[in-house]
């Protein structure tokens, strides 16, 4: 599916992707950057046959942490309307822009949908959870540092309520691909962090 936008104004696009790329390549960033946008597409490019708007996720993985503050606790609710407000600029219609930003919303709480395609963009989310464990404690150091103004006192408990909360759901996985993909093996690495902490 291709996307068609109503503005023919290609330094409007282009000023935007400009300002995609800034924002996750802001200091302070050590995980959520373009690395994780990569890595995202890579992990729904293995499932594209299986999603049904490409464009709309797409769209959602671009603007899902364009606003990170580790301090604040409404990233993602901020990260939503900052794409509502730039995809209306480039004219997209209103259910594809209230689609994004329901997806966005959902990276929250990582809850299962009822929308397969949200399933899959939280699942790439936190594909990272699956991987090696030498790639999966590289991730627990770059997020470590993201939340660096927290000490450890703080910051422990509420990694620990993070891994536990991951641990307790009945698949930390929504989808049958990634859940047979690294659902074991994220387990295993969220334990043995766990027993780290």
């Amino acid at each position: 599916m291709s996307v068609s936008f109503s503005t023919q104004d290609n330094s409007l696009i282009e000023g935007l992707w400009q300002e995609i790329e800034a924002k996750y390549s802001e200091k302070g960033r050590h995980y959520h950057d373009l690395f994780h946008l990569e890595n995202m597409f890579l992990e729904l490019e293995g499932v594209k046959h299986d999603i049904e708007n490409f464009s709309a996720i797409s769209f959602s993985v671009f603007y899902h942490d364009i606003i990170y503050d580790s301090s604040s606790k409404s990233n993602e609710e901020k990260s939503a309307l900052y794409a509502a407000d730039r995809l209306k600029k480039i004219g997209l219609d209103q259910d594809m822009i209230s689609k994004t930003e329901a997806q966005i919303i959902a990276t929250k709480s990582h809850q299962k949908s009822d929308d397969t395609d949200t399933d899959y963009l939280l699942d790439a989310d936190l594909s990272i959870l699956g991987k090696e464990p030498a790639i999966y404690f590289d991730y627990t150091r770059k997020i470590r540092k993201e939340y660096a103004l927290y000490p450890d006192f703080l910051y422990k408990p509420g990694r620990k309520k993070v891994l536990k909360h991951f641990l307790e759901l009945e698949s930390i996985f929504k989808t049958r691909h990634f859940r047979e993909k690294y659902e074991q093996q994220a387990k295993e690495n969220l334990t043995a962090e766990l027993q780290l902490l």
